[in-house]
């Protein structure tokens, strides 16, 4: 439990870290940092996160890119 305490993503969901990215970049520059599908076409939250759920690589890149995020704000 004593690693958690400086992990940003600890009681995160995946749903708020979306909805934090999506307000910092907006879509079209989500899917330009991470090029998938439901950032590019037709994107929404339900569709991305039903995606991200069942690929481990992109939902990595989304915690990645949500850290980059917090080093810049």
């Amino acid at each position: 439990m004593e690693g958690q305490l400086n992990n940003p993503l600890h009681g995160k969901t995946l749903e708020s870290i979306l909805n934090e990215l999506v307000d910092y970049f907006g879509w079209e520059q989500l899917g330009y940092h991470i090029n998938i599908n439901s950032f590019n076409h037709e994107p929404s939250v339900k569709s991305s996160l039903k995606f991200l759920r069942k690929t481990p690589w992109a939902r990595k890149k989304v915690e990645d890119l949500y850290l980059k995020m917090l080093d810049n704000k």
